[in-house]
């Protein structure tokens, strides 16, 4: 079981207030892993309270993951108080639906620099300091995870901001791992299927829509936050050590349909 263990790490997660990246954050630390929870403020404690009951580390640092210089300063602040990150997740994301004709600018750029350019700048800059890390005794130094999404794949109806971003991020999660898998920090992406969450309550409330995502599912449900647990651990430890550049569809089946 040592291959999905991860002692002695700490994951910086974005997203981990809710959700899946909730979920995503506790799953790592039942594996071991200290967490650092990036918040747009501290009001949220419930996510730090639940990984602290598993006698883990959780800190949080504040950053409007929306707005470029605070989130190029993130990183920085968090490398100089001292924590050595080996996991990145990055799970925050934002949605904005309209018709396409009428899709504005103001909204455009808002999914597009939290969905994909805050993807980017934190890689740039964890991948970064992962690469001074002195490798483990597998010749690792850190696990970046991506949170892709279906629309990577399909355009998806009424959100071309989305399906550009998670479309970048797909091809951003293959950039990076071209460069970095050699050095022995592998970067992965999982894509979410249909997913109960609050960013799909529009799909949840729209009842003929929502039949309709359900009818096409094989496994014949909507995803839960708690199905991303067991990908998460995987993609940050040892039992995927020779997997880099991946997106892993996490669908129930909807792509195989």
């Amino acid at each position: 079981m040592d291959l999905f263990s991860l002692p002695n790490s700490t994951a910086l997660v974005t997203g981990g207030t809710r959700g899946i990246g909730q979920q995503m954050a506790l799953a790592l630390a039942e594996a071991g892993s200290d967490i650092i929870l990036v918040q747009r403020d501290t009001t949220n404690q419930t996510t730090k309270t639940l990984i602290e009951s598993l006698n883990r580390k959780a800190t949080i640092y504040t950053a409007d993951l929306s707005n470029r210089e605070d989130v190029t300063t993130l990183v920085p602040r968090i490398l100089a108080d001292g924590h050595d990150i080996t996991i990145l997740v990055n799970c925050a994301g934002i949605q904005r639906r309209h018709p396409s004709h009428l899709f504005p600018d103001s909204d455009w750029d808002a999914v597009l620099q939290t969905n994909l350019t805050t993807v980017f700048t934190l890689s740039r800059d964890v991948g970064r300091y992962m690469l001074t890390r002195e490798p483990d005794s597998h010749g690792q130094r850190g696990a970046i995870i991506n949170v892709a999404s279906l629309v990577s794949f399909q355009g998806g109806l009424t959100v071309p901001a989305y399906a550009a971003a998670k479309g970048g991020v797909a091809q951003l999660t293959k950039a990076l791992s071209n460069e970095w898998a050699a050095r022995g920090v592998r970067v992965n992406a999982i894509a979410p299927g249909y997913v109960a969450t609050e960013m799909n309550t529009a799909l949840l409330r729209d009842e003929a829509r929502a039949k309709s995502i359900l009818d096409r599912i094989p496994a014949g449900r909507w995803a839960s936050p708690e199905d991303f647990k067991g990908v998460t651990v995987f993609l940050a430890g040892r039992a995927s050590a020779y997997v880099s550049g991946s997106v892993v569809v996490v669908d129930g089946g909807w792509m195989g349909r």
